[in-house]
């Protein structure tokens, strides 16, 4: 492995550009890479949609609904770990009833 490359990266690319009914359409993407001496890990998000044509240009963006259902996936799950974990303090914190 080349010792210059980075260890984390974060990278913009486009990919191919598609021409249909007059317009050219070249999709956005961003990637974090992270590499190691023996593994690697690379995450890929779509950002946008680059659209071309008659003279004019735009970048529509692009919503990645995937990402956000995870990211409140996680948030859901770390709530509940740590509502169990107060709920498990607190039963061996108050003295059992006899």
């Amino acid at each position: 492995m080349n010792p210059a490359k980075k260890t984390v990266e974060w990278k913009n690319s486009s990919g191919q550009p598609v021409t249909a009914g007059g317009f050219t359409l070249t999709p956005q993407s961003q990637a974090l890479v992270v590499r190691a001496p023996f593994l690697g890990w690379v995450w890929n998000r779509p950002v946008a949609v680059l659209v071309e044509g008659e003279g004019v240009s735009q970048r529509i963006p692009v919503v990645d609904v995937t990402r956000i259902v995870q990211l409140c996936l996680i948030a859901l799950s770390a709530a509940c770990w740590i509502a169990f974990f107060l709920f498990q303090q607190r039963r061996r914190t108050v003295a059992p009833r006899k």
